[in-house]
């Protein structure tokens, strides 16, 4: 593929733009402009053959316009000088049919500087497309040529680059452009009847810095060693978390601490700022300023500086993520955590402890490495923090790993699970998610299996 046609992100094309639009503004009438630009690539290989690959490029603007507490918003899927003027139109029509909200207005300028990143990587602009294509057909190659009974389920390359430009009545103005990789794996183990999956990535700022003889080697590990499970007995036990697993909790969590779920009354920790909710080995930190993540980001959907947040500190709960309206209804201030028309964290992490995955299995007589989940997201309530899900690992036995097990559910809280942390791993695994993962090593909780 040639270089993407971007230049740097100073470039005025974008962000004149915006600035155009802004511009237009009448009177007491507030405007925000977002434009952006992208291209995606998407390949897909099976048994060494070329089976779906796609190329695609898009633009857009967005326009939000508040007047006398009313919001209009309006997209056009293009940058065209015709479809610029029309937006506006629309979205001040808009806003005359709107309801009034009391919380209605743009994102105020807050003097927090934007943290420079390495959001770009030039090798990767300009990446040849038959190179992606290789990348996904050799990942193939190691995964299934690990064991005789692996075969091919899919085998992935994937990439996309942005240019995004911001500018508000307000003052805020700003642009960047980012880009990112990744290649993924999934294999089948046959094996007298019975057949068991594995997944594995490869992540990098650059195709070249994919490690792919372990990706493959990881996908064939987690595929062969659930061969033969069996449904576990119920039992209270204690658990590791893989870290992709322990990555998807946390994304949960993390919805619980927005404060657009909270002023909604809908998160498990409203009213709980101070509180010891988690253990003391327990730092969860929201930090898109961090080029590791792979959804770092220079600023928020309102313009505004993304930055360092820690959420919960030796398991105390330091604060709530807002975007500017989220704020604005709970009488605080923006933490740079606008996403889309509300409120998230951006990049979720927690500090890391000492020791790796074979270490904290070592110091576990009985219990269950938590390979995977399934259902996670319907099986919370976020309210109450009720969660079961369905899982499959290996069961631990005098610090190691032993038999597969598969077919069970485990259940607890959100809020007990925090606090039953016994260890946190140094395996920090940056995955291609709003989270990054570890081993969590967590006690009591629900296996019901047979």
């Amino acid at each position: 593929m040639a270089r993407l046609p971007y230049a740097d992100p100073s470039r005025p094309e974008v962000r004149d733009l915006a600035d155009r639009i802004v511009a237009q503004a009448k009177g007491d009438e507030q405007i925000e402009v977002h434009v952006s630009r992208s291209n995606d690539t998407d390949i897909r290989v099976y048994q060494g053959e070329l089976e779906h690959f796609v190329s695609s490029q898009s633009a857009g603007v967005s326009v939000r316009v508040i007047k006398d507490g009313k919001t209009g918003t309006s997209h056009a899927g293009t940058l065209d000088e015709s479809a610029l003027r029309e937006v506006l139109a629309e979205a001040r029509e808009n806003a005359t049919f709107a309801g009034f909200d009391e919380w209605a207005g743009l994102a105020e300028p807050d003097g927090v500087p934007v943290v420079p990143q390495e959001l770009w990587d030039d090798v990767l602009a300009a990446y040849p497309t038959e190179k992606k294509i290789d990348i996904a057909m050799e990942l193939e190659r190691l995964a299934v040529g690990a064991d005789k009974r692996l075969r091919i389920d899919s085998a992935n390359y994937a990439d996309g680059a942005g240019e995004d430009a911001f500018a508000s009545t307000k003052g805020i103005r700003g642009s960047y452009r980012a880009n990112n990789c990744y290649a993924s794996v999934e294999v089948l183990a046959d094996d007298n009847g019975e057949t068991q999956t594995g997944w594995s990535y490869a992540l990098g700022k650059n195709p070249d810095q994919f490690d792919l003889r372990d990706a493959g080697t990881k996908a064939a590990q987690r595929a062969t060693r659930l061969l033969g499970a069996v449904k576990p007995p119920s039992k209270r036990t204690t658990v590791v978390l893989d870290p992709m697993v322990t990555a998807q909790f946390l994304g949960i969590i993390g919805s619980t601490l927005n404060g657009e779920s909270v002023v909604k009354g809908r998160s498990m920790f409203a009213n709980r700022l101070g509180e010891t909710v988690a253990s003391p080995l327990i730092t969860l930190i929201d930090d898109p300023t961090d080029s590791r993540a792979y959804t770092a980001s220079e600023m928020d959907s309102d313009g505004l500086a993304a930055r360092r947040n820690v959420l919960i500190e030796g398991g105390q709960l330091k604060m709530f993520v807002h975007s500017s309206y989220s704020a604005r209804r709970a009488g605080t201030k923006s933490t740079g955590n606008a996403v889309g028309a509300g409120a998230g964290c951006l990049a979720l992490q927690l500090v890391p402890g000492t020791k790796s995955q074979a270490e904290l299995i070592a110091g576990i007589d009985d219990g269950v490495l938590i390979d995977s989940v399934q259902g996670l997201h319907s099986g919370v309530n976020p309210i109450s923090g009720d969660f079961s899900t369905g899982a499959s690992g290996l069961i631990i036995r005098n610090g190691q790993t032993a038999e597969p097990v598969r077919e069970f559910t485990i259940a607890s809280t959100l809020q007990r699970m925090l606090q039953d942390v016994l260890a946190v791993g140094n395996d920090i695994d940056w995955l291609p998610m709003r989270a990054a993962g570890l081993s969590l090593v967590i006690s009591d909780i629900t296996m019901s299996g047979a």
